[in-house]
């Protein structure tokens, strides 16, 4: 395949694409106040492969990767744009880090999850679950293009003080080895394959070793297939890369790639499937996942055509999650109810090979909570939940019940059912709602 030159499109130039002129100029303005905020970078294979820009700006890739007007509240737009005109630089500075700290930067407890050794915080680990652990490569904490409902924008928003990163391999073997219940470790940031494969390597390579037999899957969360596809074909260490993913399989390993597809599109360009055939062809597995976002997927048949595809392609549905209560949350987000009925009406259209992902979840702060269906039980109508994976593993796949909330959109907003205080799982400190309760040990 023909190489593909890597042309960053980054906030300072681009103006200088000219594809948007055909934009209104307060869209194009929307791009440079929005970005302030939420940070905005894409590339050319995103912007000349999956953009339609006939049908901008409704198009759902261009919602996906450029800022718009609505993915900030009025009043903080018209703040920002003041402070932009005036040319107030330190105003501006401060005015958005006071906006970036209201749209909660860090969800579900995530600075909770960082764990602590000799009172030492590893600020680039999470270990939230028995069985998982997550890294984030210090190298890895960018993206080939930013997702504007992105849950993890403080990793590339200059927020030092609340990102996840460390380049300490060694400190990472060292807590695995002390924590022989971890059967899983998922790379994961930003983007780990933004990474160069050698560097990247030095993170893997000694997981394969016999100490580490406990360790039984490598994860790798990406949406690097999505957004440069040219990473396993044409970038000059593709090769180098698809070794080591051909070196975990050959080592006993199972090497999982959490890949990001939010749209049918991303899954139909001959560059994507070259790809996904290369990365198979190494012994690995893809699994999908998305959020479902209003403007973008916010439709059965769009899942159940999205589903289909992977399939066809060899990749395994994996997750449908409710997007995130951070950043431009009020733009994407639509009810629990609205989720469950998409999930429903997207699941029963496809066959039974389609039917291995599993939702509407949301990542809240007790831990993976599934909504399962709406239903009446004793005249009371209630949403039941399950939880997929816990902070306490001996309450995972427990039903449970909250009251029914037609506008509710995250579980911090719904209540116990059946006149209930609180839920069963707050009941003699097994886990709080928010996740404050007795600390769950994993030595």
């Amino acid at each position: 395949m023909k190489a593909t030159k890597y042309r960053p499109y980054i906030l300072r130039n681009y103006n200088d694409l000219p594809q948007l002129n055909a934009l209104a100029d307060e869209e194009r303005e929307a791009i440079g106040v929005v970005g302030q905020v939420l940070p905005f970078k894409s590339n050319n294979y995103v912007v000349e492969q999956l953009i339609d820009w006939n049908d901008v700006p409704d198009d759902p890739i261009f919602t996906l990767t450029f800022p718009r007007k609505e993915m900030l509240s009025k009043a903080n737009y018209r703040a920002v744009k003041r402070l932009l005109d005036e040319k107030d630089e330190l105003g501006l500075k401060r005015k958005v880090c006071e906006i970036r700290m209201r749209l909660n930067p860090n969800p579900a407890g995530q600075k909770r999850n960082v764990p602590t050794v000799k009172g030492v915080k590893f600020h680039g680990m999470q270990h939230k679950y028995r069985e998982t652990v997550l890294f984030f490569p210090s190298q890895g904490q960018t993206c080939h293009a930013y997702c504007t409902f992105c849950f993890r924008w403080p990793q590339f928003s200059g927020m030092n003080e609340l990102k996840f990163a460390m380049k300490e391999a060694d400190l990472l073997h060292k807590y695995l080895l002390k924590h022989p219940a971890v059967t899983d470790v998922l790379f994961t940031g930003g983007d780990p394959l933004t990474v160069n494969a050698s560097v990247l390597a030095s993170y893997i390579e000694p997981l394969l070793n016999k100490e580490f037999n406990h360790v039984r899957t490598i994860r790798i969360g990406t949406k690097t297939l999505a957004y440069w596809p040219y990473r396993f074909l044409t970038d000059k260490d593709a090769d180098e890369l698809i070794t080591l993913f051909e070196k975990v399989k050959k080592a006993g390993k199972h090497l999982a790639f959490q890949a990001h597809f939010n749209h049918p599109v991303e899954l139909r360009t001959d560059a994507v499937k070259k790809a996904i055939e290369r990365i198979e062809n190494s012994g690995a597995q893809i699994r999908t996942q998305s959020p479902l976002l209003r403007k973008i997927n916010n439709d059965a048949c769009i899942w159940a055509d999205m589903w289909r595809e992977q399939v066809n392609l060899g990749l395994i549905p994996y997750y449908m999650f409710v997007v995130r209560d951070t950043g431009a949350r009020a733009f994407f987000e639509v009810s629990l109810e609205r989720a469950w009925n998409v999930f429903r009406r997207a699941y029963r259209s496809v066959s039974g090979v389609c039917r291995t992902v599993r939702g509407p979840s949301m990542s809240a702060n007790p831990g993976k909570i599934q909504v399962l269906g709406i239903t009446e039980v004793k005249g009371e109508k209630v949403f039941v939940l399950r939880f997929l994976q816990c902070r306490n593993p001996n309450l995972v796949d427990i039903p449970f019940f909250a009251k029914y909330d037609g506008k509710a959109t995250w579980f911090d907003q719904l209540e116990p059912a059946f006149g209930e205080t609180e839920f069963f799982f707050e009941r003699g400190n097994l886990i709080g709602k928010n996740g404050r309760d007795e600390e769950v040990s994993w030595e």
